[in-house]
Formats: structure tokens, sequence, C-alpha cells
């Protein structure tokens, strides 16, 4: 059998009506969604499905939405007696993702952690004063002097590493703007400015960082069943107190998303499950290894064809 991992997306990737469909096929969705639903005092599912109140985009909703639909979509899995995969990785808070289903965490815990963490990351900006921004086309040292330049006091710095040729932006509005603009002036295809709330994984984050800090001390981790590729270095950590001041510094360095797959590519993973909404990681995936088959599963046509694919 060949080695296979799971990579669990970030946000960005929740969208309306998400895992209906897998839903009717198999009851530990609606279950997973009802368990983070009682842990919160928030019907996440009607929000998922209906979103009657504009609530789905709101990053304290949309953190704990998707982890419940990652979660769900393992719990899925493991009940169709499927093989374990051998390595995970979560893209941002996709990270909660991959320790609640490598063992690390208990679902409630991360439900409620995540929770704070889209509370505190929303409280640590004053609203429509930061920024990000994808840049495409530019080598990472352009975009890194492009910011170094554009900062001029402020806060403007790489966030995302998401595949070779596209690396986010994140800081304050000015700063980001003045770094797009720098970006497109050294030869950037694009600067394309992202629907965020909240940017993430900068500077401006470090007081949500300090806050998160005093909740992650409440809360309980075990040793991983399956090794975890956290963001911040790219590497496995099966400490727990390591785990945890990686967790920390996640929300104010940049995600190595680009150096994660390579690592998997090297320990010799060939396929990749995409464990959540949609096919984005995916995609990024493709451009950084090409040899490696990626498949979704958040349907039920997706959940069969990728346990086929790993079960050969």
């Amino acid at each position: 059998m060949q080695r296979f991992g799971f990579v669990f997306p970030g946000q960005g990737s929740q969208k309306l009506g998400m895992l209906a469909e897998l839903a009717t096929a198999h009851p530990e969705v609606e279950d997973t969604f009802k368990e983070a639903s009682d842990a919160l005092g928030i019907d996440l599912w009607q929000v998922a499905q209906l979103d009657s109140e504009n609530n789905l985009d709101q990053t304290q909703i949309t953190q704990p939405v998707l982890l419940s639909a990652s979660v769900a979509i393992w719990r899925a899995w493991c009940a169709q007696q499927a093989p374990a995969p051998s390595i995970m990785a979560g893209h941002s808070l996709g990270e909660y993702s991959a320790l609640v289903c490598a063992g690390v965490l208990e679902f409630a815990d991360a439900v409620k952690l995540v929770h704070q963490r889209g509370l505190y990351m929303q409280a640590a900006v004053v609203p429509g004063a930061g920024k990000m921004a994808a840049i495409v086309g530019l080598e990472n040292y352009q975009i890194n002097e492009a910011c170094e330049q554009a900062a001029q006091g402020q806060v403007v710095s790489a966030a995302n590493y998401n595949s070779i040729g596209q690396t986010v932006i994140a800081g304050d509005v000015e700063a980001v703007e003045r770094a797009m603009a720098l970006c497109k002036e050294a030869g950037a295809k694009r600067a394309l400015p992202l629907n965020v709330s909240v940017p993430s994984h900068c500077a401006l984050m470090q007081p949500a960082a300090e806050q998160l800090q005093q909740s992650l001390n409440d809360v309980d981790f075990s040793s991983a069943k399956i090794p975890v590729v956290q963001n911040v270095n790219a590497q496995i950590n099966s400490n727990a107190e390591e785990i945890k001041e990686y967790l920390i510094k996640q929300l104010y360095a940049p995600v190595l998303w680009v150096d994660s797959v390579r690592l998997m590519h090297k320990a010799g993973v060939q396929k990749l499950i995409e464990c959540g909404p949609g096919k984005v990681l995916s995609g990024l995936i493709r451009r950084i290894e090409p040899e490696i088959s990626c498949f979704g599963s958040d349907d039920v046509h997706g959940l069969e064809t990728a346990i086929a694919e790993v079960t050969i």
C-alpha cells in the first residue's frame, strides 16, 4: 500500500451547504456538528446549511464550523474502517483539525479553543485596519523586500507561503497596499486583496497570541497517534509543550505550507486526502509537488473514491 497523508483546510474553504450530501449517507457528520454545537451553545449545522443570520464568515464561527466539518469527514472515514494515514498537516486553522484527528486534542476542547481564537483575532485589530493580499508570480525574496520597503513603521509581511508563485501578505491596510504596488512594480502577475476580516499570521496578532496562550494552558494535550507537520517550522513535533508553543506562534508567524508539503513528499507520501470542504489545498499541492495525487472527501463519491485509492 502506498504511503498517504491527510491535509486539513483553513478559513476560506467554508461554503453554504457544506457536507449536506455526505450527511445523508454518514450519520457521523451531523453527530459531530451536534457535539460541537453543544460545546458552544450555537447551532453550527444550521449555520453551515442555512446561515440565516450571516454568521458563516465571522471568524469566531467560521473556525469551529470548519473544524467540525473536517472532524466529521475523519470520523466518517474511520467508520468505514479505512486505512489510517501515515502523516497529517493542516493549513492555519486546519492544524487544529489535524491535532484532533491525530488524538492530540479532544474535539470539544478544540471547538472551544478555535472559537476563542477567532474572538481573540477579531479583537486584536480594529475592523477595517488590517488587510491580506495574495501575490502571484513573484519570488519570495522579492516579496519580502517589498514588504520591508513598504512597512514605514507599520506592519506588513509574508503570512502564507502557499505554493510556488503564490504568497499571501498581511498587515496594516496602508502598508499592505504599498507592498502590493511595489510587488506589481517588481513584476508580480497579480496582487489580489483577500476578503478576510482579520490579517492573520502577522505581528498584529501578537495580542491574540498572548490570550490564546492562556486558553491553551487550560487544555490537556496528548501524544500524537499520527505525526502532524506544524505550520510554523514545517516539522513534526511530538512534545506537547512544543506543539502548544507553535500553535501560539502560528497566529503571528507565516504558514510554511510549501515546506510542509515538501516534507511529506520526502517522507514518501504519494497521495494526500483533503479532509474538509472543497479542494483549495489540492490545487496548491499540485503546484508544489506535482507527483503527489490529491483527492477530495467532502461528498459521498469523493470519500468512496479516496478510500478506494488508498486501499489498493
